[in-house]
């Protein structure tokens, strides 16, 4: 079974403008409101494809209750660790030209439900691997991931890293199953020339060759490469309107894990259907319904890269 953690969660506020004005009251329309949260996303787009996982991470107040109820409707099972304090809200505006995101840092998480949450991993019978995705909330220190992925290599299963934070350089020499970095996170995080396809596609070998087993490098509209070691392959993105990009990047990991996780060997269906997935969503507030992705995967080019 695929576990998915998100230790700071969100309800997303998703809202659009005609255009942001300083001091003055700017009115927005067609808000929505999404229980979400990186690895939940991750969740949601895997049961959309038909794979079941179980989402954890910390809840908490009217917001926590909110995501959680929200994410068991969509059909996902949870086991929540509930603290005290109010689960962040994040705010994104379109003005139709650009996109501002306000992320809030989130509630406190003391100590006392950290552990909560560590015995949780021991006490699972099922676990095949263990998606981490997102940030870390107030008071909960870098090491934690550290002990997250200790118990998961303990009981013999597979990680996977979605995080932004330096820590990840020193977390590839722990072997997570897949990284799935943006070009950003790549240059802020190793280091890495970004200007070009080849010094991206040398940058990916290295990374794998310091621990990472696979490395999924997402590039926005310019769509992906991903490199196991030895093979490199680089997928194209559909051309789209886009109204946020919020989700896109989790339901692109979730889409690719939906095929990629059964089977190893269905690299270029799985950038595909990844592709084509987190176009639909960047078109949408929020998840959206996926009813383009058929329609966008005949749009998407994937090809093995010769360095």
């Amino acid at each position: 079974m695929i576990y998915t953690l998100t230790a700071n969660p969100a309800l997303d506020m998703v809202e659009r403008c005609h255009g942001l004005m300083a001091n003055a009251v700017n009115r927005t329309y067609d808000a929505s409101y999404n229980p979400n949260g990186k690895g939940l996303n991750v969740s949601y787009t895997l049961k959309h494809y038909g794979v079941d996982s179980v989402i954890m991470g910390f809840f908490g107040g009217f917001t926590g209750d909110f995501i959680v109820n929200g994410a068991q409707q969509r059909g996902c099972r949870v086991r929540p660790v509930y603290v005290d304090g109010i689960t962040r809200v994040n705010v994104s505006i379109n003005d139709g030209t650009n996109e501002y995101h306000f992320p809030n840092e989130g509630c406190v998480v003391p100590r006392d439900r950290q552990m909560q949450l560590l015995n949780l991993i021991d006490d699972i019978d099922d676990l095949e691997c263990l998606v981490i995705s997102g940030s870390l909330p107030p008071q909960v220190a870098p090491r934690f991931y550290d002990e997250v992925i200790d118990r998961v290599k303990a009981k013999g299963a597979d990680f996977v890293l979605d995080i932004s934070i330096p820590m990840l350089a020193d977390l590839v020499r722990k072997h997570p199953l897949l990284i799935k970095p943006n070009d950003d996170e790549l240059a802020a995080i190793f280091g890495v020339d970004v200007s070009s396809e080849a010094a991206m596609g040398h940058a990916l070998m290295d990374i794998c060759d310091m621990g990472a087993q696979n490395v999924l490098l997402t590039l926005g509209g310019d769509g992906a490469l991903f490199c196991d070691g030895v093979h490199l392959w680089k997928a194209t993105s559909p051309k789209v309107k886009v109204l946020s990009t919020v989700c896109a990047g989790d339901a692109t990991l979730g889409a690719f894990l939906s095929l990629w996780g059964r089977d190893r060997g269905a690299v270029e269906p799985a950038l595909r259907r990844a592709m084509a997935t987190g176009a639909n969503v960047a078109m949408s507030a929020g998840l959206g319904d996926f009813a383009a992705v058929d329609e966008l995967a005949s749009l998407v080019e994937v090809h093995e890269v010769e360095l």
